[in-house]
């Protein structure tokens, strides 16, 4: 099955790397969800929760601060102004 290739990166280096099925994230003008096959778009980001579903229903979860989010040919890059991981939520570590 077809996966999203991800990569979260902040001012102080990566984040997350890895594949996904889903990516949920705080778009300027509303939450925008991302899966395989979406059209390629770039969007602002503004502050909550964005949140990546990986293999066997893990979610991980982190508060960011701002940035933007692009998504070409099932690849989602992440750049955040600032991000904190939600406490409580699975983290998996970088992979890649």
């Amino acid at each position: 099955m077809a996966e999203l290739e991800v990569d979260i990166v902040a001012p102080d280096g990566k984040i997350w790397s890895g594949t996904a099925k889903q990516v949920s994230a705080p778009a300027a003008d509303g939450e925008v969800g991302i899966r395989v096959g979406h059209t390629p778009m770039l969007s602002v980001l503004r502050r909550g929760e964005l949140r990546v579903a990986v293999s066997g229903g893990q979610m991980l979860r982190w508060v960011v601060e701002g940035g933007f989010l692009s998504v070409d040919s099932d690849q989602v890059t992440v750049v955040v102004d600032s991000v904190e991981q939600v406490s409580g939520a699975t983290h998996a570590p970088t992979s890649h």
